[in-house]
C-alpha cells in the first residue's frame, strides 16, 4: 500500500467531470490508412489508442503480474529500490515541488545495467525474472512507439522518415519507463469529491505509450476545458503527444493535458514508457513544417528542458518559457 507521511496534504476535486469519454481516436495499426489517421488525432487530441498492435499479450500480462507482486510487498523491501534520485522506488511525492498524489511507483531509466544495480537489494529469483521481463515489454513498446512515430513522419511527408523514431532509437536516447500503483482510496478519504492519485500535466518527452489495467482513473482535458474520463482497455495502448513533439511540428501537435483520479474500489496499475532523445539534441521546429510561417518556440536542447520542466509547477504550461512570444 501507500504510506503517506505526515503532514503530507492530498489534492481533492470537489468538482470533477466524470463524462466518459467515448470520442477517442482508434486507430487500427494494421489499416493502409494509418498514417492520415494518426496525422489527424495528434491536433484534435494529442492522444489516441492503438489496436492490433505488435506488443505480445504474454509480455503485457507477465510484467503486470510481477507489478502487482512488487507493489503487494512489504513497504520495506519496497523501500530497498529506493529512494528515487530520480530512479526508484518511491511514494506520494510527485516531482521536486511538494505535489503530492495517491499512488506508488518504479521510476527507471531504460538503461538495463543501472537498473540492476538500483535493484540489486531485491534478493532471489523474482529479481532476475522482473528484469528480464520489464527489459523484453519496453524493447516491444519502443519498437512500437518507433513504428508510430514512423507512420507520422510519413503522413506529415517529412524527409528522412526516421526524423522522429531515429530520436528514440538512438542508443544515447533519454527514455524512461514508469510503473504507477493507485491503491483504492475509502469514501472518508474521498471527502465529497475525487482525490487526485496524479496531477495535471504533460509529459515533457517525444512520445509516451501508456497501458493500464481494466480500472478507470485516466482524465484527459478538452480543448473545451471539459475534463473527461477515459474508458479503460487493458488489452490496448493509448499514446501520448510529447512537449517535445508539440516543439518539433511547430504546434501543429498537440501534447495532450492529462491527471489521474483515485478509484474508490479497485486500485489501478499503469505502464508508462516515455520515448525521449538524447540529452544534447536539439528541439526546434521542423523547417519542412514551417510552410512560410514564423517559429513559434526558441531552440532548446532536451537537457535544458528537461530541468526546466522539473523546475517547474506540475500544471503549468512548461513550455511557456520557450515560446517566441514570451522571449521577444
Amino acid at each position: 500500500m501507500v504510506v503517506l507521511s505526515k503532514p503530507a496534504v492530498i489534492e481533492h476535486l470537489s468538482l470533477v467531470n466524470n463524462t466518459l469519454f467515448h470520442g477517442v481516436p482508434l486507430i487500427d495499426l494494421s489499416k493502409p490508412n494509418v498514417n492520415s489517421l494518426l496525422v489527424k488525432a495528434c491536433p484534435e487530441f494529442g492522444f489516441f489508442k492503438v489496436i492490433n498492435h505488435s506488443v505480445p499479450i504474454e509480455s503485457i500480462t507477465k510484467l503486470e503480474s510481477l507489478a502487482i507482486q512488487f507493489f503487494s510487498s512489504p513497504l520495506p523491501e519496497k523501500e530497498k529500490a529506493g529512494p528515487p534520485d530520480p530512479f526508484g522506488y518511491g511514494n506520494k511525492k510527485i516531482g521536486s515541488n511538494g505535489y503530492v498524489g495517491w499512488f506508488e511507483y518504479i521510476f527507471l531509466t531504460t538503461n538495463t545495467d543501472f537498473n540492476n544495480q538500483k535493484f540489486a537489494s531485491i534478493s532471489g529469483e523474482s529479481q532476475e525474472t522482473f528484469h528480464c521481463t520489464m527489459n523484453d515489454y519496453v524493447s516491444f513498446v519502443k519498437k512500437m512507439a518507433c513504428e508510430i512515430l514512423e507512420m507520422l513522419a510519413e503522413g506529415l511527408k517529412i524527409q528522412p522518415r526516421n526524423t522522429f523514431n531515429k530520436l528514440v532509437m538512438n542508443e544515447e536516447s533519454d527514455s524512461v519507463f514508469r510503473l504507477n500503483h493507485y491503491p483504492p482510496c475509502l469514501d472518508d478519504q474521498f471527502k465529497g469529491g475525487n482525490l487526485i492519485g496524479f496531477g495535471e500535466h504533460t509529459d515533457p518527452q517525444i512520445i509516451s505509450v501508456l497501458r493500464s489495467n481494466n480500472t478507470f482513473g485516466l482524465q484527459i482535458l478538452l480543448k473545451d476545458g471539459n475534463w473527461v474520463s477515459i474508458p479503460p482497455d487493458q488489452t490496448s495502448f493509448f499514446i501520448n503527444v510529447g512537449d517535445s513533439l508539440q516543439v518539433m511540428t511547430n504546434g501543429m501537435f498537440k501534447s495532450v493535458r492529462h491527471r489521474v483520479v483515485a478509484n474508490k474500489s479497485k486500485s489501478r496499475l499503469s505502464m508508462i514508457y516515455f520515448g525521449g532523445p538524447p540529452l544534447c539534441k536539439k528541439i526546434a521546429p521542423l523547417p519542412s513544417l514551417m510552410k512560410g510561417e514564423d517559429s513559434l518556440y526558441q531552440e532548446f536542447t532536451w537537457l535544458e528542458y528537461k530541468k526546466s520542466a522539473y523546475r517547474s509547477r506540475l500544471a503549468e504550461n512548461r513550455l511557456g518559457e520557450f515560446e517566441k512570444i514570451a522571449a521577444s
